[in-house]
């Protein structure tokens, strides 16, 4: 490969996780560019509590005299070494992701896949051609996933060896890991590697040079050979492979339910992400038990009307800051009743979203409340999920109404006839106070005089039951075309706005300030599409991979509209299959 391969090949990111919370994740050429990178990257307190154990496996080829180093790293001099990606000739992905090298007359296959259910990774070796040998040295971090390791000296070097399963601990507050091998030999050689540099998280205006542990070599002379990371002792023997769709990645276990990751590699799981995601990750692939299952854990954790925005990282009790994540509940509701007509569990669900509406015409956290027009408000900002410091949104957002009326609607179609009165005065008073004339579209805020052009007002166009007629939807419709779609998905903010950034780079702070103010975020083609569809009868769209067939969480506003955030998100994969579903459907008929 040249340097050129090497600038596009970083640019590729693969994935491979085990369904409950942990992961695999590097770039094809070997070369870790992020923290969040790693072999094993385990979910200790399933499906949170992630710990990169194993970040990576330095593979060495030894053919008679010579040496041929198949892996890359760069480091903080600046330098890359070893140039493994050099020898690489061939990369897939499906089922799983599959390396072939070729050097000094030997061919090395790797196979790499995650055990589902377990914190456990398998890499097999298939070596054709010249007699040699594969040196295979395990690099192990042991953190937090969010964190970085540094040389120490209170790391537990000790090695046990019992027959052909090696393991280490150096840290007692995270799990012995078990290397399972079927190597001639092992050695105890432990070594610390000084200086790892990740680009992504340098970009990112975050600390990026991390030190690696290696505790042991395996060694390698037949034509096969296996390697099995695990918190869990095992043989060298493993089962066969689970072919699983991309959508599957998110989906996770929480306790007896599932729940969804809302994105790799840095997010948990997220009631919002979690309750958009849901009708194109499970309903439009049948995945109907997993959808009940989601719902069901969700719905168990509603305290005080509101759904958790988020599961915290080590198993703490939920987060309650969002305002829209207990409305896209109905939503997710009325697609698995639309999907399955299993109205016994919906009816289930009826006390659950009555509560809802209670707690919102009582008033929740917040100053979260239905208000005197009908039309809920908040006091606090940073509520939706344009959640940053940049756009607090605080007052009566529009999407937040959008959905307030479409689950007033829902559950007056399954029988609560005594909401129609508060749904008719919401729709009212939000046509008569959202509709801004002069720019032929809608207020994205009102009580807070924002005139931005933002693609919130798309939502009110997309939901089943909509406030907006026809002859403004079309509008509406014109202006976020004219303003906010790109081949990527829908900009945050008007590129004409003042406030208007346009590339998401920089330091924390620089890239909050962009984070809802322009950014390209590709979960809005769904809303899009389907407003289309209702409104037109007919869409089109464009959809651009960050890396290997994963949705990313957003581009930049400007073009080439390059990838950034995390590399899979779920809403933006779950939105996108259910546009295509909705598009067949449109087509079909």
């Amino acid at each position: 490969m040249t340097d050129a391969d090497l600038r596009v090949d970083l640019n590729k990111e693969w994935l491979e996780t085990n369904g409950i919370g942990g992961y695999a994740s590097s770039t094809v050429a070997g070369l870790n560019t992020r923290r969040y990178h790693g072999l094993l990257v385990a979910a200790t307190e399933p499906p949170v509590g992630r710990a990169v154990l194993l970040s990576k496996l330095e593979e060495t080829l030894v053919v008679g005299s010579e040496r041929f180093e198949l892996g890359a790293n760069k480091w903080a001099s600046g330098a890359v070494r070893p140039e493994g990606f050099r020898y690489l000739v061939a990369f897939r992905e499906d089922p799983y992701p599959e390396w072939t090298y070729a050097a000094g007359g030997v061919e090395v296959v790797r196979r790499l896949y995650m055990v589902q259910g377990e914190n456990t990774v398998v890499v097999h070796y298939e070596l054709h051609g010249a007699k040699c040998e594969l040196e295979v040295r395990p690099l192990v971090a042991f953190r937090d996933f969010h964190a970085l390791t540094h040389a120490n000296g209170t790391l537990n070097a000790e090695v046990k060896v019992e027959g052909r399963v090696a393991s280490i601990q150096p840290y007692p507050d995270l799990p012995r890991l078990y290397f399972a091998h079927d190597a001639e030999a092992v050695e105890r050689s432990g070594s610390w590697y000084y200086g790892f540099d990740y680009a992504r998280e340098r970009e990112r205006g975050l600390e990026a040079v991390e030190d690696l542990y290696q505790p042991l070599v395996l060694r390698f002379r037949g034509k096969r050979g296996v390697v099995i990371a695990s918190t869990e002792k095992r043989r060298s023997g493993a089962g066969p492979v689970e072919t699983r769709n991309r959508a599957d990645q998110f989906i996770v276990k929480r306790g007896e339910f599932h729940s969804i990751i809302a994105g790799y590699h840095w997010f948990g799981d997220w009631g919002r992400d979690a309750m958009i995601a849901l009708p194109g990750l499970t309903l439009v692939r049948g995945r109907f038990d997993v959808a009940k299952s989601v719902l069901s854990a969700f719905a168990g954790c509603v305290s005080e009307g509101m759904l958790p925005s988020r599961f915290p990282d080590h198993g703490e009790q939920p987060e309650y800051n969002t305002v829209d994540a207990a409305l896209w509940f109905f939503e997710a509701v009325r697609w698995y009743l639309e999907f399955t007509r299993d109205l016994a569990f919906v009816e289930k669900m009826m006390p659950v979203m009555r509560r809802i509406v209670e707690w919102y015409e009582c008033g929740t956290r917040f100053g979260i409340r239905a208000d005197a027009d009908g039309l809920v408000k908040t006091e606090a900002g940073q509520l939706t999920w344009m959640d940053t410091a940049a756009t607090p949104r605080r007052g009566k957002a529009v999407e937040v109404q959008a959905l307030w009326y479409n689950a007033l609607r829902i559950l007056i179609e399954l029988g609560a006839k005594d909401l129609a009165e508060m749904a008719e005065r919401a729709k009212a008073n939000f046509n008569a106070k959202f509709w801004n004339e002069a720019a032929g579209c809608l207020f994205d805020v009102i009580e807070e005089e924002d005139t931005s052009i933002r693609p919130n007002q798309v939502i009110a166009l997309s939901l089943k039951y909509s406030m907006v007629s026809q002859e403004r939807a079309e509008r509406i419709l014109q202006v976020v075309e004219r303003k906010l779609v790109t081949p990527v998905g829908l900009r945050s903010l008007s590129p004409g706005d003042a406030k208007y950034r346009g590339r998401y780079v920089g330091g924390p702070a620089e890239r909050d300030a962009a984070y809802h103010q322009g950014t390209v975020w590709p979960w809005l083609i769904g809303p899009y599409v389907s407003a289309c569809l209702k409104v037109r009868g007919e869409a089109g769209f464009a959809f651009r991979d960050a890396g290997l067939g994963l949705a990313p969480e957003i581009y930049d506003g400007d073009a080439p509209h390059l990838a950034r955030g995390c590399i899979a998100q779920a809403w933006s994969l779950g939105e996108l299959l259910r546009a295509q579903w909705e598009l067949r459907r449109a087509s079909s008929t």
